[in-house]
């Protein structure tokens, strides 16, 4: 069946549009029951509830690998101590502005 969309008038496209839709979500619900009785049948078959399993990706994805170490600051700001820099990255704008005003970067070491 061939629907000749260019002879067709808004209305007429936006139930055949609206009709689509409804059919879709239609099909979704039906692929869905479909793949969840399938999924049901592997788990018994395997001696488990489809809920036992169900949630295992989902653990898979909880465990949190190891994390990274945060870098060991290596200057500080000797006016404010609060502001360090691990010499890593881009530089803080205390840190180029004492480097301006003629700080050597030893100078700033912790």
């Amino acid at each position: 069946m061939k629907i000749d969309l260019k002879s067709m008038t808004r209305k007429e496209l936006e139930k055949l549009l609206s009709d689509i839709d409804r059919e879709l979500q239609r099909t979704i619900e039906r692929d869905k029951k479909a793949a969840t009785a399938a999924a049901r049948k592997a788990a018994r078959e395997h001696g488990f509830e489809l809920s036992e399993i169900a949630d295992a990706p989902k653990l898979a994805k909880s465990q949190k690998k190891p994390t990274k170490k945060s870098a060991v600051p290596k200057y500080a700001n000797p006016a404010d101590k609060g502001q360090n820099w691990t010499g890593k990255g881009r530089q803080p704008q205390w840190y180029k502005d004492k480097i301006a005003a003629g700080k050597t970067p030893d100078d700033l070491l912790i």
